[in-house]
């Protein structure tokens, strides 16, 4: 029997070795996904992010504005209030469905549904349509925000009439970076 064992021994752990498959190798480690919205498009709109002050095409103080990234750089979130104290809101955002810049503004008075992109020149112009809460259809509505030279914005709306095809001036402001305090 002693002499059974390292026979019997030797005839079965090469046959075991040979049967036993070799650890498998771990797949690569993947690679970390690029953040999301972090494209050039996605920054298109950069130039009107920050605090303002806002003044009507007269020069008056017509309100003040806080523009600011979230969703992880996928949204500009606008906080407007007028100088009487009236808000408003909008998201902006590149449209991954059409690859367009949309803002969706909802205030008391009216929820404006706009869309385009950036003009030769870098303006942001967006066009689309208001519909006042007050009631009756939605009618043409663009906008356009022109970064100037000395670090304000020129914000031009219009509204549209449909029935003469004619554009008429609905706001124009300058936004002026706040001071910190």
């Amino acid at each position: 029997m002693r002499r059974l064992l390292p026979a019997l021994a030797a005839l079965l752990l090469p046959a075991c070795a040979a049967a036993a498959e070799p650890a498998p190798t771990p797949p690569p480690a993947a690679a970390t996904p690029a953040p999301p919205c972090t494209g050039a498009a996605h920054h298109d709109f950069d130039f009107w992010l920050g605090d303002w002050e806002v003044f009507a095409a007269n020069g008056a103080r017509a309100g003040e504005n806080a523009i600011t990234r979230a969703e992880y750089g996928c949204l500009l979130v606008e906080h407007w209030t007028d100088a009487q104290g009236i808000t408003g809101q909008s998201y902006n955002f590149v449209d991954p469905g059409t690859n367009k810049w949309r803002q969706l503004w909802v205030s008391g008075g009216a929820v404006i549904d706009l869309s385009g992109g950036l003009t030769e020149t870098g303006a942001m112009r967006l066009e689309g349509t208001i519909a006042y809460q007050a009631g009756g259809p939605a009618l043409p509505f663009r906008g356009e925000w022109t970064p100037n030279a000395d670090g304000s914005v020129t914000q031009h709306f219009q509204q549209g009439d449909p029935a003469t095809g004619d554009w008429s001036d609905w706001f124009t402001g300058t936004y002026v970076r706040k001071v910190a305090d």
